[in-house]
């Protein structure tokens, strides 16, 4: 399993934010992205993970490989947390939540529907998916927002025990979760700023 980024550029709302970014992942590393807020984080981990096309540049990974974790928690509100769980399952081909349950600190929680849950509650069963996904490249943008102290301990240790198998993950994250990983700035990677003409200034 490996994931390389050659001279990748993308772009948020057509305007290009970074630009030449390169990177090696293979099993078992992580890699924590750095910046300032609006840097293009989070527009790089969409990039990566597929939901929108890079501006010029190549990503190579298996098939099939890439789970996905952003801001919004992605949970059916009348469902309890044990079907929330199951329905991520089934579309993966996957059936055995109890690691996720277990993993996530949500075993007592099973039943209860996740729109009676806590923000931080909400924030473990979104991040639960990932293990039922089965994929062992993990993106992950601002995971432990919601999270207190405790749950981002059980975040740390579950992205650690997935690394400890073979899987790796990038991650947008302030924080230290606790584990070893890489660090790419993107300071360096930030386009340059794009020159108007006559017509687009007139726009402004």
């Amino acid at each position: 399993m490996e994931l390389v980024v050659n001279n990748l550029s993308c772009a948020r709302g057509g305007v290009p934010v970074l630009e030449r970014v390169g990177f090696r992942l293979t099993a078992g590393q992580a890699l924590m992205l750095r910046g300032p807020n609006g840097i293009g984080k989070t527009t790089l981990l969409r990039t990566l993970a597929g939901l929108q096309p890079a501006l010029e540049g190549q990503i190579s990974s298996p098939p099939e490989s890439i789970a996905y974790a952003a801001h919004a928690d992605g949970l059916k509100a009348t469902l309890s947390v044990a079907e929330n769980l199951l329905f991520w399952a089934r579309i993966f081909d996957t059936n055995d939540i109890t690691p996720a349950l277990e993993g996530f600190d949500l075993v007592d929680l099973a039943g209860r529907q996740a729109q009676n849950l806590s923000a931080g509650q909400k924030r473990r069963l979104g991040l639960a998916r990932l293990l039922v996904t089965g994929r062992p490249i993990w993106m992950l943008d601002e995971p432990t927002v919601s999270l207190d102290t405790a749950s981002v301990a059980l975040f740390g240790r579950a992205v650690a025990a997935h690394l400890k198998t073979g899987g790796a993950a990038v991650i947008a994250t302030h924080i230290d979760l606790g584990f070893s990983a890489q660090s790419l700035d993107l300071t360096p990677f930030r386009a340059a700023p794009q020159k108007l003409n006559d017509f687009d200034e007139a726009f402004l």
